[in-house]
């Protein structure tokens, strides 16, 4: 028989015995482990569980193996085969960094997700989005009744493409607190800066002013705290008194672009787990 190369995640509540009754279920389904990685969190008392098996089990048996497991330890889980490009809807306005890098490594097949649709405020990207033969819908956004239309459609788009991450790959638009709570947990941002950091439409040019020494971008979830959700990457490089103003906005933008393309590719690898404010980040 084909067999197929599974992705599973757990979360429970930490006890003796987890490893133990999982790898017991995994032999059961004819697996094989062929990557494990695990952390208790001292701070919350939560286990979390990362594996990738290979199995000739089909998906209805590799389920009823773990499910005495999963009753036992009252576990949160997820199963999935590894590297099934996952359905992605992006949001952007007029910086085009972010989009390019993440239509280019998909196209590379470094990336495992699959973007059936583009969305913007502005219509400054419908080319690129056209180079790379994904289709792009421009919203524009001069209201609060517009600004709840665009809202609207990034709803009606995550239902109509059974979208599973919203990537928001420099949208300039805060958005409301209902929006954050219904894709909660499944929204990543790139923020121009190492947070905390300088505020405003022109980060760089304040950076510059204050003579900074390192420039960096923070990719994280979505809340209705904005900018304070869980990070799950962050990455800096070092600049000096040298550095003009488009010095600086050149290497921040390769930063943001290196920065959401990684934790856009973890999430789609099941690597981000949730624990409360933060992430675990199994590599």
């Amino acid at each position: 028989m084909t067999s197929t190369h599974w992705v599973l995640t757990l979360v429970c509540a930490d006890r003796p015995g987890i490893v133990h009754a999982v790898s017991g279920a995994i032999v059961a389904a004819r697996g094989n482990i062929t990557e494990s990685q695990q952390f208790a969190s001292d701070d919350t008392g939560r286990f979390f569980m990362r594996l990738q098996v290979e199995s000739d089990a089909s998906r209805e048996r590799f389920i009823a193996a773990l499910a005495p497991v999963v009753e036992r330890f009252d576990m949160e889980w997820h199963l999935d085969v590894v590297g099934r490009p996952i359905r992605t809807l992006i949001l952007v306005s007029t910086a085009a960094h972010c989009l390019a890098d993440l239509l280019f490594r998909q196209r590379a097949g470094q990336l495992a997700i699959d973007v059936p649709l583009v969305l913007a405020n502005h219509e400054a990207l419908g080319d690129l989005a056209a180079f790379y033969g994904v289709p792009f819908e421009h919203l524009p956004v001069t209201s609060p009744e517009s600004k709840a239309a665009l809202e609207a459609r990034v709803l009606d788009a995550v239902e109509e493409h059974d979208i599973e991450l919203v990537v928001l790959a420099r949208y300039m638009q805060i958005l409301s607190p209902g929006l954050c709570e219904r894709l909660e947990g499944r929204m990543i941002n790139i923020h121009h800066s190492f947070l905390p950091g300088f505020t405003g439409a022109n980060p760089y040019r304040q950076a510059h002013q204050r003579g900074v020494k390192l420039v960096g971008a923070t990719a994280h979830f979505v809340t209705r705290d904005l900018d304070e959700g869980p990070i799950i990457e962050q990455n800096v490089v070092r600049v000096d008194h040298a550095d003009s103003v488009a010095q600086l906005t050149a290497i921040g933008q390769d930063e943001e672009s290196r920065t959401l393309r990684q934790a856009v590719k973890w999430f789609s690898e099941d690597r981000v787990l949730l624990d409360g404010r933060r992430t675990i980040i199994f590599k």
